[in-house]
């Protein structure tokens, strides 16, 4: 069983000096900027550092970056925090919809974590994107992780969202497509609602 959460930030309940606060937090220690497609090898060798460190259950899993997905594009935007030496510690990824913007995922280096760099990260790409005229946000993430909730939380956005995804216990049914041995199938994992 996974618990997951999911939240919205408006530009109209939210100023624009909490993200900036967020960002002068971590001015000392990073910088902060938009990803270019140069940084792909970047992203992806933070992301293969990072891979382990995700819950892994079936509503928050995160497939390795391929190297199309490490390329930020018109349409799914990316922001790092880079290191003195320039190498990338952390990063958000957004996907740009026509009425909202969806956060793919974000990640902070473990040597870097509890700095509040994944705060700065989404808050580097939120200003922006106000910026740009996005008034919609909307982000999610594993219960389990009160870093992630709480540096949120911090940005502006509102939980709006909790579920359950429950997964059969081992051996009922035989997994995806099997059944229980009474006609019924059972399926490999749903979510519930609130």
């Amino acid at each position: 069983m996974a618990k997951s959460w999911a939240a919205e930030l408006n530009a109209g309940a939210v100023g624009r000096q909490p993200l900036i606060e967020r960002m002068s937090r971590v001015a000392d220690t990073v910088v902060l900027r938009e990803l270019l497609a140069r940084d792909a090898t970047a992203v992806l060798a933070l992301d293969a550092r990072t891979l382990g460190d995700y819950p892994g259950d079936v509503a928050t899993a995160h497939a390795p970056l391929t190297a199309e997905g490490a390329t930020p594009s018109p349409t799914r935007r990316g922001w790092g925090a880079f290191d003195e030496r320039g190498s990338l510690v952390g990063l958000t990824f957004a996907i740009l919809e026509p009425h909202v913007v969806e956060t793919d995922f974000t990640v902070v280096d473990a040597p870097w974590r509890g700095r509040g760099i994944g705060a700065a990260v989404k808050a580097a790409s939120v200003l922006a994107l106000l910026d740009e005229g996005r008034t919609r946000f909307r982000t999610g993430g594993d219960a389990g992780n009160a870093a992630s909730l709480g540096a949120n939380l911090a940005l502006g956005y509102v939980v709006d969202e909790e579920w359950l995804t429950l997964a059969p216990a081992e051996g009922f049914g035989g997994g995806a497509g099997g059944n229980s041995g009474d006609g019924a199938p059972h399926p490999r994992w749903r979510d519930v609602g609130p």
